[in-house]
């Protein structure tokens, strides 16, 4: 694989109401925005968490940069799936 191959992707955040530093995850986002092509947020109080789905366009290694830097946040739990998608302007019959 080429280094600089990007994968197509989701990652999902979940995040504990009550400790996550939500403005930390709104910095983190918005630095790695490049390579963010889509965003959900949905606050579920039922279980005093909130979820955002992000779908991204990056290369792994950037991917992992990302959510690690999530991922040691306090509150904060992290998990992506990545797929090798077609490149954008590929054809396929």
């Amino acid at each position: 694989m080429n280094p600089v191959e990007k994968r197509l992707g989701v990652v999902a955040v979940l995040l504990d109401r009550d400790t996550a530093p939500v403005d930390q995850v709104n910095e983190l986002i918005s630095s790695f925005g490049d390579g963010v092509i889509g965003r959900l947020g949905l606050p579920y109080p039922d279980r005093g968490v909130a979820i955002i789905t992000l779908v991204v366009d990056m290369p792994v290694d950037r991917v992992s940069a990302f959510t690690g830097k999530l991922g040691t946040l306090p509150g904060v739990q992290v998990k992506s799936l990545m797929t090798r998608a077609p490149e954008p302007g590929a054809h396929h019959v």
